[in-house]
This record gives structure tokens, sequence and C-alpha cells, in this order.
């Protein structure tokens, strides 16, 4: 029985350089799958959204994460003023602004 386990083991002087390169390359390839399919969309992503609460101007119709939709009557500092219907005011943080939705 032991000599079958000797015989099933591969030779001592096997391996090398690019036996090492072989063994880690599918740890490489997931690594470049879940950078270009996860970690990349989502930076840009983010790079996106930053701009767009950067350039938040009064008079913007917006979208909050919260699902209300309202045209911004003013923004101090990181207080946002919406304006959802007629004389009805809301404020909100700058961080809870979704989107930007087109003019209505």
């Amino acid at each position: 029985m032991v000599n079958e386990a000797y015989a099933m083991a591969p030779p001592s002087g096997a391996g090398g350089p690019e036996s090492l390169f072989m063994s880690f390359l599918p740890i490489i390839a997931m690594f470049a799958i879940f950078y270009f399919l996860l970690i990349r969309p989502q930076s840009k992503k983010q790079k996106d959204h930053k701009a767009m609460m950067e350039n938040l101007k009064e008079g913007d119709n917006v979208l909050t994460t919260g699902g209300i939709y309202g045209t911004i009557a003013k923004i101090k500092d990181d207080v946002i003023t919406l304006q959802i219907a007629e004389n009805v005011k809301i404020k909100i943080s700058r961080g809870y602004v979704a989107a930007l939705k087109g003019k209505e």
C-alpha cells in the first residue's frame, strides 16, 4: 500500500518556477475577473455620483434615496431644501440625493 502512494506522487524533480506560476494562475484570473466585473464599474459609478453631487444647483429636478421627486429650491452647505409640491418644502441632507432627473 505504501508503494502505491509513492507511485502516485509526482517526481521530486518536477516543479520549478513555471509550475509555481501555473498554480497561481487561477487566483490571478479570478482577481482580474472581479476587477473588471465588480470593482472597476463600482468605482466609476461612485466617481460619476460624486461629480453629480458637486454640480447640484437650484432649479434641478432630483430623486432622493427615499423615492421623493422634487426641485431644489435652496442649497446651503450640506442641507438641500426641496420643493415637492406647491408651498410644500422639505429639507434633506445632500447625501440623500440619488439622481438628477430631466426638466418636467
